[in-house]
C-alpha cells in the first residue's frame, strides 16, 4: 500500500488533483474533513479549543465559530501554536486509524494524504511518497481573490500564515506544476497515478 502525502499551499490546486487520483482509485483521507469531523459539537477537539481561546470561538448552537477563530490564529503565530497543540496530535491519530483501515480493506490500495500543513506538522512520517502541489504565491492570491472573494491584503495573509514554497520543495518527492491550466494538471496527475498504481515508488530513505 503507497501512501502518499499531498501537500501545498492554499489555492495552489491540491484538491484538483485529489479529486483525480480519487477517480483513478485512490482512498484519499482529506486531513480538513477530518479536522472538521473532530471539531463537531461535544467533541474533546471542540472543548479543548473553547477551553483555549475562550467562549467566544463558540456559536449559539455550540458548534464553532470558524471565521473567529481564524481571525485570531492567522494574526497571531502564538495563538496558531497553541491551536495546532490541540488539533493537529487528534487528527494525526485519527488519519493513522484510517490509512490502517484501508489498508485492512485491501493490502493493495494507494492511500493519498490530503494535507495542508505537511510541512508544519508531519514532515517526518514515514510516506513513500511526498508530492507536493506548486502554484507561485501571486498566482494563489490572485486565485483567493477571484475565485474565493478575499480581499487583496486577507489572501496575502493566509498565504503568509502558511509555510512559504522553498519549505514545502524541499521535502518534496515530486512536484506537480498547477501554475498552467486545470488540463496540465491532471496530465501530470494521471501520469503520477500511472506509476503509483504500477508499484513504481519506493518507500523515501
Amino acid at each position: 500500500m503507497p501512501l502518499v502525502a499531498l501537500t501545498g499551499g492554499i489555492a495552489s490546486g491540491k484538491s484538483t488533483i485529489a479529486d483525480r487520483l480519487a477517480s483513478r482509485g485512490a482512498v484519499v483521507v482529506d486531513a480538513d474533513a477530518v479536522v472538521r469531523e473532530l471539531q463537531q459539537p461535544g467533541m474533546p477537539v471542540l472543548l479543548a479549543i473553547a477551553d483555549a481561546f475562550g467562549e467566544g470561538m463558540l456559536l449559539a448552537d455550540g458548534s464553532l465559530d470558524r471565521a473567529a477563530l481564524g481571525a485570531v490564529v492567522f494574526a497571531d503565530d502564538e495563538a496558531r501554536q497553541r491551536l495546532n497543540a490541540i488539533v493537529h496530535p487528534a487528527v494525526a491519530a485519527e488519519s493513522a486509524r484510517r490509512f490502517r483501515e484501508a489498508l485492512e480493506r485491501d493490502p493493495r490500495t494507494v492511500v493519498v494524504y490530503d494535507v495542508p500543513l505537511l510541512v508544519e506538522a508531519r514532515a517526518d512520517d514515514p510516506w513513500d511518497l511526498v508530492v507536493v502541489a506548486h502554484a507561485p504565491a501571486e498566482t494563489r492570491i490572485a486565485r483567493l481573490v477571484a475565485l474565493r472573494g478575499m480581499t487583496e491584503a486577507d489572501a496575502r495573509a493566509r498565504v503568509a500564515s502558511q509555510a512559504s514554497d522553498e519549505r514545502r520543495l524541499a521535502i518534496a518527492d515530486e512536484v506537480i506544476d498547477t501554475d498552467g491550466d486545470v488540463e496540465h494538471t491532471l496530465a501530470q496527475t494521471d501520469a503520477l497515478w500511472e506509476r503509483l498504481s504500477s508499484g513504481d515508488v519506493g518507500a523515501r530513505s
